[in-house]
């Protein structure tokens, strides 16, 4: 696995992760003002995840990712996935939004410490969004930050 970091520097391939994560979750006006994050398996692009919103006066930021293959999630992307905001930003907490329809999104987010507050209709009159929330104190202790994984290293390239 690699992965790939784009921001304002390289906005064509910003743009295009961004049009991969926004197509795959159903945000047909995709994203303002973003980083990205792309995986790729060899040279397919297989999941991303755009970095939104960020309010860096509270320390927050809102993540959104999409894949196209359950191979993504190492525990070495998913290092760099929460390095990015906790430990280049600074933020304190991290927010992800997920369709209550989306079971395996919310059960992975469970997993990785995050609170989850359940909004009715916040995607419609028949659908209600789960608000997760992240903590800098929770990633921290999460079991996938205890030891080098033993799955392979992810080599990380930028612009």
């Amino acid at each position: 696995m690699n992965i790939i970091w784009s921001g304002p520097s390289t906005a064509e391939r910003n743009e295009t992760v961004g049009h991969f994560v926004a197509s795959h979750i159903g945000i047909e006006r995709g994203f303002e003002k973003f980083a990205s994050m792309a995986v790729f398996d060899g040279d397919k692009m297989i999941a991303g995840s755009v970095y939104h919103n960020w309010q860096p006066e509270s320390g927050v930021i809102e993540i959104s990712s999409a894949a196209v293959s359950k191979r993504w999630l190492t525990k070495p992307v998913i290092r760099a996935m929460f390095s990015f905001p906790f430990d280049e930003l600074g933020c304190q907490l991290v927010v992800l939004r997920v369709s209550e329809r989306n079971t395996v999104m919310c059960e992975i987010a469970t997993r990785f410490g995050f609170e989850a507050y359940r909004i009715p209709r916040l995607r419609g009159s028949s659908e209600a969004e789960i608000i997760f929330t992240l903590t800098i104190e929770n990633w921290r202790s999460h079991r996938v930050n205890s030891k080098e994984s033993a799955d392979g290293q992810v080599h990380a390239k930028s612009a």
